[in-house]
């Protein structure tokens, strides 16, 4: 009869007990630690920080990219084969950048701050706002879709609640050059319909 030769098991030393395994081993059969990796053990904190990861990778490459514009006035005339076809909104008259942002602008303005006409105009041309040339602003002032009754009443309730100012006062503070600059008409209908 032949002898069975035994082989040897590939091994390790347990890093809790220090007790001989099985290399492959995921359970430490002498003290029960888990022997599986970090990444293996903590599978939520794993997915966690790979999303994590990718949001950063993402977020990196996302903002490296930029839009540009070329400038076509140091090239020929000629026009391009996308110039060439020509639509309905290319017949209108063109309307330039620094307008539709001031527009914008003002939108932002009238619609979510409340600012009156002149407040909105004013923050528009202001060193310390928007920087827009005068006929800009007025574009913008001029093709804005605002209810300015609406926004004087919206400011004279809010200085209602949070300042409990009389009529009297709300009204000077809605007309004042150095307040809201609603015109006398806006801030009656406001100081009409302050508690309804």
């Amino acid at each position: 009869m032949a002898e069975e030769v035994k082989v040897p098991e590939e091994t390790k030393k347990c890093p809790k007990c220090k007790e001989e395994i099985a290399k492959d081993a995921k359970k430490c059969k002498h003290c029960g630690a888990d022997l599986r990796n970090w990444f293996v053990r903590h599978k939520i904190w794993t997915g966690i920080l790979v999303l994590f990861i990718i949001g950063i990778i993402g977020s990196a490459a996302g903002s490296g990219k930029t839009t540009s514009t070329t400038d076509n006035s140091s090239k020929d005339s000629q026009p391009s084969k996308t110039e060439s076809t020509t639509t309905t909104e290319d017949k209108q008259p063109s309307v330039p950048a620094e307008y539709k942002s001031a527009l914008n602008q003002a939108t932002s303005y009238a619609n979510t701050m409340h600012m009156s006409k002149q407040g909105v105009y004013d923050q528009l041309v202001s060193e310390y706002g928007g920087k827009f040339s005068a006929a800009a602003a007025q574009y913008g002032i001029d093709n804005v879709k605002a209810d300015w009754d609406a926004n004087a009443l919206a400011k004279a309730k809010d200085y209602q609640k949070t300042m409990s100012l009389s009529p009297s006062a709300i009204h000077d503070q809605l007309t004042s050059s150095a307040g809201e600059k609603f015109t006398q008409a806006e801030a009656d209908y406001a100081i009409a319909h302050l508690n309804d």
